[in-house]
């Protein structure tokens, strides 16, 4: 990538929205209200449950997810039954069992397959056991490394009912690996692939960025083919952003880069087209399915909505009018902290709700149209009129016609939908939907 130069209010690539609000935008709550009643009117018969594993073999240069480097001996064995303690408690504050039901299930990070085999059989019994989710009837997507995906974890998350297996790969070029601070050799990872499709799980996707540095457009294609190689049912592709406190961050310039922007969007146009023309169908700007692929129920955005339960310290539940989480952190020695606070606590302290935003009228307005919109399919009329009894452009009609002006957004009356240049600008679409308020608060976040 190139040195920053002059910021463009006019970035391609601002931030990319998978949640909303963000969690920098939480704060603590002084009420720290009960699970129990935060749960108590809402739809309770289509869940979503996300377990969250904070650990990694490696720390990539780019990553500020929230995950710290290795574990001491008995740390994931504690976190474990730290995750069964939480469990516990939000299953005894979601009520009546007959009445509690869950629809798709994923385990994140982190990387779930870090831990052991024996510990992954642990966790699919605690969402099995003590949260009450059939993972063999549902949806259920792991996230794993080409490192992590060994045939034993991979045999145990078949057997449990895994649907959906994605592979971090980012980059089949060594050399650009290496420059995302993510030591592995292309050998290694495809020998991870070879076991994850002899594993019999019926979606693969693989993740790819662009926009690291050294990468041409040749290498890109290379990565591109190597991938498609493997049919996969599912490719994401991202773009590269340098954070703050992240590894690339503290030895790289933050500050936008026209140039760099450029690169990025002629890659992500030639992937795009790439898949395009080999039988995948766009789904966002960043997901990519093959056209004859197995359907997979809900797409990762919609495990986004109201009615999630997360489990573990880096994960986030949604009610329809609470968001709320633990602590958050990019910072190494932050992050241990926050891993080393979740493991002592008792069964109580996992029944009350302690950082979060609360979400008004306004804000559930622009989440769903930030949901609906950041995909190909665009926002129907009628679902939002139905919803929040008016039409989106009643709302946001400042916003969509700066959208439609630059045309990237396009609309029959029916559907509100983002154009192919609408799709590609996601990442700055996404932003300006943003309320004044969550501006604010993500501004004043103290970064840790």
């Amino acid at each position: 990538m190139t040195t920053a130069t002059t910021a463009t209010a006019a970035s391609p690539y601002q931030s990319y929205v998978y949640a909303y609000p963000h969690k920098t935008a939480y704060r603590r709550l002084p009420d720290r209200p009960g699970l129990r009643d935060l749960w108590a009117a809402e739809p309770k018969n289509a869940l979503s449950l996300y377990l969250h594993i904070p650990f990694c073999e490696v720390r990539c240069g780019f990553c500020n997810l929230f995950t710290r480097i290795g574990a001491p001996d008995g740390l994931t064995g504690a976190y474990l039954d730290a995750l069964e303690r939480q469990a516990g408690a939000v299953r005894e504050a979601l009520g009546d069992r007959n009445g509690v039901r869950f629809a798709t299930a994923a385990f994140g990070g982190g990387t779930p397959t870090f831990l052991t085999a024996a510990e992954l059989t642990r966790l699919c019994d605690i969402a099995e056991r003590r949260m009450g989710a059939d993972l063999r009837a549902v949806p259920l997507s792991v996230e794993a490394s080409p490192a992590t995906a060994t045939a034993d974890r991979l045999a145990v998350l078949a057997e449990r009912g895994t649907t959906r297996l994605s592979l971090g790969v980012q980059s089949f070029v060594d050399s650009e690996a290496r420059a995302a601070v993510r030591p592995q050799r292309r050998a290694d990872v495809e020998a991870a692939l070879a076991r994850i499709r002899e594993a019999g799980i019926p979606v693969l996707n693989i993740d790819l960025i662009y926009g690291i540095d050294g990468q041409t457009e040749q290498t890109w294609l290379r990565s591109l083919d190597a991938a498609l190689a493997w049919h996969p049912e599912e490719l994401y592709l991202y773009p590269l952003y340098v954070r703050p406190l992240t590894g690339l961050g503290r030895r790289t310039a933050t500050d936008p880069d026209p140039a760099w922007d450029a690169q990025r969007l002629h890659l992500y146009r030639t992937g795009r087209d790439h898949l395009l023309a080999h039988g995948y169908t766009q789904q966002s700007m960043r997901m990519f399915r093959r056209a004859d692929a197995p359907p997979q129920g809900a797409d990762d955005y919609a495990c986004q909505t109201d009615g999630m339960i997360g489990l573990g310290c880096g994960a986030r539940s949604y009610t329809s009018g609470l968001h709320y989480s633990f602590d958050y952190a990019v910072d190494m020695h932050e992050i241990r902290g926050i891993v080393d606070d979740y493991v002592s606590r008792p069964a109580g302290d996992f029944a009350h709700a302690e950082i979060g935003r609360r979400i008004g009228v306004d804000e559930a307005r622009r989440r769903h149209l930030l949901q609906s919109l950041l995909q190909a399919e665009g926002l129907r009329h009628d679902d939002y009129r139905t919803r929040f009894g008016a039409a989106p452009g009643d709302h946001f009609g400042a916003e969509l016609g700066r959208f439609a002006h630059r045309g990237w957004l396009t609309d029959d009356g029916t559907v509100l939908r983002l154009t192919a240049e609408g799709l590609a600008h996601s990442d700055a679409i996404g932003p300006g939907l943003f309320s004044p308020a969550v501006r604010a608060a993500m501004a004043a976040y103290e970064r840790k």
